[in-house]
């Protein structure tokens, strides 16, 4: 990564031991099968950020006075497994930390090591995935951690639930659970599926948002675009109400496809993880001590994975 702090921000709010937030860039785009260009999406987003205004209008906060520290990038990609597993240790290091952790891709597929590390931290934890794909295969292309696989450990793992979807193959029906599955075309004409998909929500809650999730007419730059997709507004009040009612431990935003002439995506990008970043702090004093809930008594024990909890950090 080029930019040295998150949105330019002075050394006083991005340095680690004092910024409550870390953001851990993942510009990877290894197993995509349309469009590449995903491992350009977390440079195009953070010199974005730089160009942004960074008073929020709505919450009438300036949230990167909580501190952001913009922590290393993620840069394994000699397979996706030994990608997911990086995603999945550094995750987990700043949990540890006591820190609100947020990753930015890369494709979806580094979302299975985000998630994974927010299921081994959290109990009884909710994955809420805004998506144009339900990401439900097993394996695809000869891998688990593939980008079409990206939710099919937390469809196993975690309470999921699913926004968004509009695009599906029919194998996966058979992991899906439609109750809790919000399907686009339902969503156009349900004035109260906001309300149900938080209900059915358990207290912690991690968000993953894949770009597709919007229309195109908004966010064109996604590897792989699919019409009738939400729309701002309505996008940003489902994400406050989550925010306001559920204790949000973390998030990732991928699929941020860069184009070099129509910078709009990439703006849309850096304006959805600074108003997240509001929603999440908007009642809490920059002076204030943050505990992000982490109780290392309530571990949950994953055997599939190759982290040590005895590794110091």
């Amino acid at each position: 990564m080029q930019t040295k702090t998150y949105a330019g921000i002075s050394e006083e709010f991005s340095k680690l031991e004092t910024s409550k937030i870390v953001l851990i860039p993942v510009p990877y785009d290894g197993t995509s099968t349309w469009q590449k260009g995903a491992d350009k999406g977390p440079e195009a987003f953070l010199h974005a950020s730089e160009n942004m205004e960074l008073y929020d209008i709505e919450t009438e906060t300036e949230v990167y006075q909580q501190g952001v520290y913009l922590a290393d990038a993620v840069t394994e990609n000699s397979s996706p497994e030994t990608m997911v597993d990086a995603v999945h240790q550094a995750t987990k290091k700043y949990i540890k930390k006591n820190k609100f952790v947020t990753i930015f891709g890369g494709e979806h597929s580094v979302s299975i090591g985000t998630v994974r590390a927010f299921h081994e931290m959290y109990p009884n934890l909710t994955v809420l995935q805004l998506d144009a794909h339900a990401d439900l295969r097993k394996e695809y292309d000869g891998s688990t951690c593939n980008h079409a696989c990206a939710m099919y450990e937390a469809s196993q793992n975690t309470n999921l639930i699913q926004v968004g979807i509009r695009s599906m193959d029919i194998m996966e029906k058979s992991v899906m659970d439609v109750d809790k599955t919000y399907f686009a075309h339902e969503m156009a004409v349900d004035d109260t599926w906001m309300d149900t998909a938080v209900d059915q929500m358990t207290e912690n809650v991690f968000i993953t948002i894949d770009l597709d999730a919007f229309d195109p007419s908004i966010m064109p730059s996604t590897g792989t675009p699919e019409p009738g997709g939400l729309l701002w507004y309505e996008t940003l009040e489902f994400l406050k109400q989550v925010f306001e009612e559920k204790n949000v431990v973390g998030f990732d935003i991928v699929e941020l496809c860069p184009n070099k002439i129509d910078k709009s995506s990439d703006f849309l990008a850096a304006k959805l993880y600074y108003k997240m970043l509001s929603y999440k702090f908007q009642n809490e004093a920059s002076e204030d001590d943050y505990d992000n809930t982490f109780d290392s008594s309530n571990v949950n024990k994953n055997n599939n994975t190759k982290f040590q909890d005895e590794d110091e950090y």
